[in-house]
């Protein structure tokens, strides 16, 4: 039996000086230490993983920065994949703080229901749009393992924070309403699914850039 597996790869550290929600924004790249981040991931994920075999990336500008030193490694082509997208926010473009909140009758009722969240994306869009992504690569995988009588195959999908943290969540068959402080999911490091029963449903977890996580927390994902 084949065994396959998918890496979920959060982008690098991003420039971002004003500090707002950049969301899906383009033009936000990543910042110096997010490239050397870029490197750490391409030099750390062949090696955890000998058999990577496919590369796919949301289309925002951070995310394909963060695979292309990993491509370039591998000699392999980079798909760009909109269901591996950062969530939508209605934030989007601003600088969010619990000061602006509280200043602005509009921000308060878009924060007036976590649970879904009113802000934004359902948490279980996020998942299911992922999850697709993923068995659509798991497909592809299958493919190339039958074609090259291989054993084992992987590939690596490089998104966001919030959904794969919300697809780790659903997999795990966990509540999907978290507290955002508490999300495992650092930049540049690695969430993996594996084969358990046939549908990518065993998790590791590698924080692969620790050494290199920023002091302050910012914002976007």
């Amino acid at each position: 039996m084949v065994q396959l597996r998918i890496h979920l790869v959060r982008h690098g550290e991003v420039y971002n000086p004003e500090g707002i929600l950049y969301g899906r924004i383009p033009g936000y790249g990543l910042s110096e230490r997010g490239f050397e981040m870029a490197e750490r991931v391409a030099d750390v994920l062949p090696e955890k993983d000998p058999h990577l075999r496919a590369l796919v990336s949301s289309p925002l500008q951070r995310a394909q920065e963060t695979i292309a030193p990993l491509a370039s490694r591998l000699g392999l082509p980079v798909s760009l994949e909109e269901r591996v997208l950062e969530a939508e926010n209605d934030f989007e473009g601003t600088r969010v703080t619990k000061e602006s909140l509280m200043r602005d009758p509009r921000s308060l009722y878009l924060v007036r229901n976590p649970m879904r969240p009113s802000w934004g994306e359902p948490y279980i869009d996020q998942a299911m749009r992922v999850r697709a992504a993923m068995m659509s690569l798991r497909s592809r995988l299958a493919a190339i393992a039958a074609r090259e009588g291989l054993d084992e195959v992987s590939g690596a999908i490089v998104s966001h924070q919030l959904p794969i943290w919300s697809t780790r969540l659903w997999t795990e068959k966990r509540p999907l309403v978290h507290d955002p402080r508490k999300r495992q999911c650092a930049l540049a490091s690695v969430t993996s699914f594996s084969d358990g029963s046939g549908t990518l449903d065993v998790v590791e977890y590698d924080d692969i850039a620790r050494d290199m996580q920023p002091t302050q927390p910012g914002t976007g994902a």
